[in-house]
């Protein structure tokens, strides 16, 4: 890493094209850090190899130091050697004109080997002897290098003796001309900064309508598939082993609307599921659509929850029903809405359908089942089937009571039960006393509107 990042610089100052002499007293003064280092690597293997053969064998992590020491330093070494080629024949001198450095090159390979052996106290301290001895003749390549560094030096600081006066030619030519850049830059600079002030609001505005559109997006598809659906462009469909599917009906809806108008009706239903919409926020629910009067709600999907699907199916349903029951029609304030309801459980594949305005779909007999538990309930009663009786029996939470065989469309006979109520007090929630026309969507954004981030970018427009 230090040789790479070194090499870096060199070829940098080439780039910027210095003085021939500056690049060569750099050169010196790299190679003789790499030569320093290189003889501080040494010095620190020479200590372990005193240590294999006073004991005759090294530790691995000892002698895994040693490896990583003697390779660094000549790699140190021969680094200097290439920055520096004047120092080459020095060091070919001390490899092949020196008894003592070969035999320390084969000892130094006794000691990579590692082989076990018998200690030697006077083995380590030849060893020594060689490694001090090798280690001084890099020491005096060190001073001769330390001799290039000066006069290298010495000569640069003579030619920059030589270009004073062109330089200071160069310092009044900046002082003149300076005032004029100074003030094309101030320019440059100020309308950088507009163009950046403008840059970051149109920024700001398009990230604020993007949260917009993601909010809305997110109402008609779960969020998870609805993210999928932006990245890939489609959505595989999904198979679920086990969800609960809840429906429900507003009984007498064909009476109501016969005798209201279509705004009333469209009002009506608005307010209805809006409320609704709000209640099956505090559970772990995604609603799937509403077709005229009739709500359906699945739990389970599209994130899988374990086996709470029932339970948060069971405890919505409840509080769904106990909200219906204190709702009045808006522009019928003497009648109260009646809903019948109706849940199952089961396995169902759930998928995007549709390019134009793709939905959420979920299919399967599992929803047909519920369908046909809700059709078949009776009014302010939750229908449920046998498995959803089970289900929920586990938890000890809930109080259900049979209501025997049912004569069920396309199932033929099914043993059902009525959802009755919870073994404990109800959860206390906030409830609405009036019913509001005015979508949970719209609410949002009209409140996000409204507020001082939004005016605040309104008013930079």
């Amino acid at each position: 890493m230090h040789l790479s990042r070194k090499s870096t610089v060199l070829v940098l100052l080439q780039l910027l094209n210095p003085e021939p002499g500056i690049i060569r007293v750099f050169q010196y003064l790299v190679g003789f850090k790499n030569l320093l280092r290189s003889i501080e690597c040494k010095g620190i293997a020479s200590v372990l190899g005193i240590n294999y053969f006073a004991r005759g064998y090294l530790q691995p992590r000892a002698h895994e130091r040693y490896i990583s020491h003697m390779v660094l330093g000549r790699d140190l070494l021969d680094n200097t050697l290439n920055l520096v080629p004047s120092l080459i024949p020095l060091h070919k001198d001390i490899k092949e004109d020196s008894y003592e450095y070969k035999d320390l090159e084969k000892k130094n390979q006794q000691i990579v080997d590692n082989k076990h052996q018998d200690g030697s106290v006077s083995d380590a301290i030849e060893y020594f002897d060689q490694t001090a001895t090798f280690l001084d003749k890099l020491r005096a390549v060190q001073r001769q290098l330390r001799e290039y560094i000066r006069d290298g030096v010495t000569e640069s600081l003579d030619e920059a003796q030589k270009s004073e006066f062109v330089c200071a030619g160069i310092l009044i030519l900046v002082c003149v001309v300076s005032p004029i850049i100074i003030a094309l830059v101030r320019n440059a600079v100020n309308t950088i900064q507009v163009y950046a002030r403008n840059l970051a609001e149109k920024a700001r505005e398009l990230e604020y309508e993007k949260e917009l559109s993601d909010s809305l997006l997110y109402q008609m598809l779960p969020p998870s598939v609805a993210k999928q659906l932006k990245q890939t462009q489609q959505v595989p469909a999904e198979f679920f082993s086990s969800v609960t599917v809840y429906f429900s009906d507003i009984v007498g809806f064909t009476a109501i609307a016969a005798v209201s108008t279509p705004y009333q009706v469209i009002s009506f239903l608005n307010s209805v599921y809006k409320l609704f919409d709000e209640k099956i926020e505090c559970y772990d629910v995604y609603k799937i659509e509403t077709i005229g009067d009739s709500y359906m709600v699945a739990s389970g999907l599209p994130v899988r929850n374990g086996n709470k699907h029932a339970t948060e199916i069971a405890n919505m349903a409840l509080e769904l029903l106990e909200a219906t029951s204190s709702c009045r029609l808006p522009h019928r304030p003497d009648q109260t809405l009646c809903m019948r309801s109706g849940i199952h459980m089961g396995p169902c594949v759930a998928g995007i359908v549709g390019s134009k305005m793709p939905r959420y779909c979920l299919f399967g007999d599992t929803i047909n089942t519920a369908s046909r538990m809700e059709s078949t309930g009776e009014p302010m009663k939750i229908q449920i089937s046998e498995d959803v009786k089970l289900a929920l029996d586990k938890t000890g939470l809930f109080i259900t009571s049979p209501r025997g065989v049912v004569d069920v469309k396309g199932k033929g006979e099914m043993t059902t039960h009525w959802l009755e109520g919870r073994t404990g007090p109800s959860p206390q929630r906030p409830t609405s006393s009036s019913l509001d026309c005015t979508p949970s969507f719209l609410t949002r954004i009209h409140s996000q509107r409204s507020s001082p981030r939004y005016q605040t970018t309104l008013k930079r427009k």
